[in-house]
């Protein structure tokens, strides 16, 4: 009984699993559920790593059919969504390095930091509200400004703050420790605080 109850425990921590095990047994419609639910999200990160639509599109495709094939390798240890968004970002990072021929593009550089000298908490790198911007064009800006972010950095910044994974997630997600991540996250924090700040200040003096 306390296996049962320990499974639907599982169960209840992550969703995704039993439709996963509807998958495994031949419900092919389950994976269809699977594929609405994250498509957007699988998209819009694959867009952010890419900077491009057509790239970020045939990497969705791509992720989904990779991870229908390998199905069998998910334990469910963890989250169905944190491991598709692992395949995700490595077919992202596959097609830049098809793409830009020569160049080589990794998360897994390097990225010297000193923890203690720079401020811990900088949630608050948004634009100033008073500036008379709509929300559109506030999402436009910073979509441009995110794109300008080193691919490191961007990739860690869209996983933790645009589309809400925890940084242990974000760790498993990327392959990275924890420390790397918040480091990563940090830096991604303040290039992006400064380039709105400079964006917002060449406005405000071009508008005198």
């Amino acid at each position: 009984m306390a296996t049962i109850q320990s499974v639907a425990g599982e169960n209840e921590q992550h969703p995704d699993v039993a439709l996963v095990e509807q998958v495994r047994a031949g419900d092919v419609s389950a994976y269809d559920t699977l594929v609405r639910k994250y498509e957007r999200q699988v998209f819009r990160i694959a867009q952010h790593i890419t900077q491009n639509r057509e790239d970020a599109e045939d990497v969705m495709q791509d992720a989904f059919l990779k991870a229908f094939e390998k199905l069998d390798q998910f334990q469910g240890n963890s989250k169905f969504y944190t491991w598709l968004v692992r395949i995700a970002v490595n077919e992202s990072l596959m097609r830049l390095r098809k793409r830009r021929t020569g160049k080589m593009v990794s998360i897994d550089e390097d990225v010297e930091t000193e923890e203690g000298s720079v401020p811990r908490d900088l949630a608050d790198w948004a634009p100033d509200p008073e500036q008379n911007y709509t929300q559109a064009e506030l999402a436009e800006i910073l979509r441009k400004t995110i794109q300008g972010l080193p691919p490191g950095f961007r990739i860690v910044f869209v996983l933790r703050d645009v589309d809400g994974l925890s940084t242990e997630e974000t760790a498993e997600t990327l392959g990275l420790s924890v420390p790397a991540v918040k480091s990563r996250l940090l830096r991604a924090r303040l290039q992006l605080r400064e380039r709105l700040s400079r964006y917002f200040r060449r406005k405000k003096g071009s508008a005198k």
